[in-house]
């Protein structure tokens, strides 16, 4: 299952990487993921509303992505962390057509 996961870098975090600019995230990322059974799929750092990154990983069980993501911000490194699930076009299909069985069933406000 794929996430998407954002969030700024705290102040404690900023000052970490200044201190060893050099160092990687990513492989620290990478690591992290690998431990729940995941994979990093990709890494950005952003620049909107402060310092931060993007990362999309996939992981097999759902219940990773949101241990890793309370992980990192329990350890002070994160704040203002979004975690979305993705769905491949493949895994969308399914969703559609349980959409379209429901929709006989539901009355819309007003309806």
């Amino acid at each position: 299952m794929h996430f998407c996961m954002t969030g700024q870098y705290t102040p404690k975090a900023l000052n970490g990487i200044l201190e060893k600019p050099t160092a990687s995230r990513y492989e620290a990322a990478k690591k992290l993921v690998e431990a729940a059974g995941g994979k990093l799929v990709s890494m950005y750092s952003t620049a909107a509303n402060g310092p931060g990154v993007l990362v999309i990983i996939d992981v097999p069980d759902p219940n990773a992505a949101p241990a890793i993501s309370g992980l990192v911000v329990a350890t002070g490194a994160m704040h203002n962390v979004n975690l979305m699930r993705l769905w491949t076009p493949d895994e969308i299909t399914p969703i559609r057509l349980k959409a379209a069985e429901l929709r006989k069933s539901y009355t819309p406000p007003g309806g």
